[in-house]
């Protein structure tokens, strides 16, 4: 027997489908779609990866430091993420209400969003060490948050949550490390 959703989710599921229904029709347009599915695909990790590996050469001497604190971030930031959907075990919206699924998932629960967790992760930590890179950031960090709405993956509540977890994640990192 799969475990119990809280019944707060219901009730936002009921809010909620409607508009991420409306949200995955503007899919019928291929150059959306395609820009979306694109922005997922960078957010599940070779952006990140690319990101962590490339502070040695953006930040010289103190590289070194960046990518092992933003590695060990990341890793704290996925078992949290992992703990927290394990155990609230919201399903998806296109297995609750057969909205159109634009990619594959892999798992059925959709709370919080992960991919935009970090995505809004990285985004405040690079503001915070490179804001030059945020030209090319913030519209990935934003193109990733609306792909999984728009691919039928995740409820705005779950990208609003994958959010706010991905800032305070950033923050505590700021704080512990400077």
């Amino acid at each position: 027997m799969p475990p119990r959703t809280p019944a707060v989710f219901d009730r936002l599921d009921l809010l909620e489908w409607q508009l991420c229904q409306r949200f995955t029709s503007l899919c019928r347009h291929r150059p959306w779609f395609t820009t979306l599915r694109l922005a997922s695909k960078l957010g599940d990790w070779p952006a990140w990866v690319v990101l962590i590996i490339a502070q040695p050469r953006l930040h010289g001497r103190e590289g070194m430091s960046y990518l092992l604190q933003y590695s060990a971030t990341a890793l704290v930031a996925v078992l949290l993420y992992r703990l927290i959907k394990t155990r609230l075990c919201r399903e998806r919206p296109f297995i609750t209400f057969g909205i159109r699924c634009g990619e594959p998932a892999r798992d059925r629960y959709s709370f919080p969003s992960g991919h935009t967790m970090h995505a809004v992760m990285f985004c405040v930590l690079t503001a915070a060490h490179a804001p030059w890179l945020l030209p090319l950031l913030m519209p990935l960090t934003l193109l990733i948050a609306l792909s999984r709405v728009g691919l039928g993956l995740h409820y705005i509540s779950d990208v609003v949550a994958g959010a706010l977890i991905g800032t305070a994640f950033a923050i505590s990192h700021l704080r512990l490390f400077g």
